[in-house]
């Protein structure tokens, strides 16, 4: 089957390529590195059609709602009061790209929690959404499904895809994903890039 070209109302959304995950954290994600050149193609090509999503972490774990309380007494080493607050900037390569009012920040793991991506949405006429970035297993297929559930086209670039625990990775990407596959299209970046033109 031919995969259709995107439509000019196609938006890349990267999830969570920031310090938190990069370095050397209780998150730490190593992957990331391999799966940075990827992300960085795909933005660098359509800067203005790119939203840079950061998670953003509570100053304690009391500071969180409901059980998220009892995921940061699990997690305490990535809250403000033991993180250092640029921990939650960018990688560098993307800091630098990312232009004003491209970036959105989310503390839930679907960026659809964030009321700033939906108003970005509302109204924009956005109908597909490209997603790379961490964790692919968890804030990456929680937003995919939030967006298979709104409607749009999505499409996982997976090999700008990555998780802390890769096994949890490939399930996302050969098994979970593919179950859907009237809704979620899995193309390598070279494809998205030849696929997304003017």
């Amino acid at each position: 089957m031919t995969t259709a070209s995107f439509s000019k109302n196609t938006l890349h959304v990267i999830i969570d390529m920031q310090r938190l995950f990069a370095e050397e954290t209780a998150w730490h994600t190593p992957a990331i590195a391999n799966i940075l050149p990827n992300v960085l193609a795909l933005s660098q090509a359509r800067p203005f059609d790119t939203v840079f999503v950061r998670f953003v972490v509570p100053q304690s774990a009391e500071d969180a709602k409901g059980r998220w309380k009892n995921y940061y007494r699990r997690w305490s080493s990535v809250t403000l009061d033991e993180l250092d607050v640029a921990m939650l900037d960018l990688v560098a390569p993307l800091a630098a790209i990312a232009g004003p009012g491209s970036i959105v920040d989310k503390e839930t793991y679907s960026v659809f929690g964030s009321p700033d991506f939906s108003a970005r949405l509302q109204g924009s006429g956005t109908d597909t959404l490209i997603f790379s970035g961490v964790e692919t297993d968890v804030c990456v297929y929680a937003s995919v499904l939030d967006a298979v559930d709104a409607g749009y086209r999505v499409i996982l670039a997976a090999d700008a895809l990555a998780s802390g625990d890769m096994k949890s990775h490939a399930m996302v990407i050969e098994t979970l994903a593919p179950r859907l596959s009237e809704q979620i299209e899995i193309l390598s970046t070279e494809a998205i890039l030849n696929l997304w033109r003017d």
